[in-house]
């Protein structure tokens, strides 16, 4: 019904009404004009009086609770998020860690021997020269990983890169 009635005059511009901003915090009253006292001689007045202080102190405490209600949800959230980064960053680290762990064995297998020239003991220089050269990278990228984490888990990470490494 109100789209064909935008649609009938399509030249006509459309009012798109803004959000309603947040309502601020119901003040507390700084000073109570007229105190009720104990005394039985009340007119029949006071009780609207009465009636209206009360229910602003209501609007207050329920404005109070809501907006702790949303606190508490937001940083829950937030916290979700920040839990769900940290086991993706982990779980990319374990298989970045598992992908260099596979090229650093590729690496370290002896190429087919063909019959050429070349000397043993300059084959081994080169493969010793690779391997030396892949540990530092692999090892300060482990360093570089572990000053971005601060995570306790990347120590063992590079005790097993370590470990699986040729001597």
């Amino acid at each position: 019904m109100k789209l064909e009635k935008l649609m009938k005059n399509p030249t006509k511009p459309v009012i798109i009404p803004e959000r309603p901003k947040p309502k601020g915090v119901p003040s507390v009253p700084d000073f109570v004009r007229n105190v009720m006292g104990s005394s039985a001689g009340a007119g029949s007045g006071e009780f609207h009086v009465y009636r209206h202080l009360r229910r602003k102190e209501y609007a207050r405490q329920k404005y109070m609770k809501e907006k702790g209600e949303r606190e508490k949800l937001d940083e829950e959230y937030h916290m979700k998020l920040e839990a769900n980064r940290l086991a993706a960053e982990a779980k990319t680290a374990k298989k970045r860690a598992k992908r260099l762990k596979r090229k650093q064995k590729g690496r370290n297998k002896k190429p087919k021997v063909e019959d050429s020239p070349q000397s043993e003991s300059d084959s081994e220089s080169e493969e010793e020269l690779i391997t030396s050269e892949n540990t530092e990278v692999i090892k300060s990228e482990i360093d570089e990983q572990r000053k971005e984490d601060d995570n306790p888990e990347k120590p063992n990470e590079e005790k097993e890169i370590k470990e699986s490494e040729p001597n």
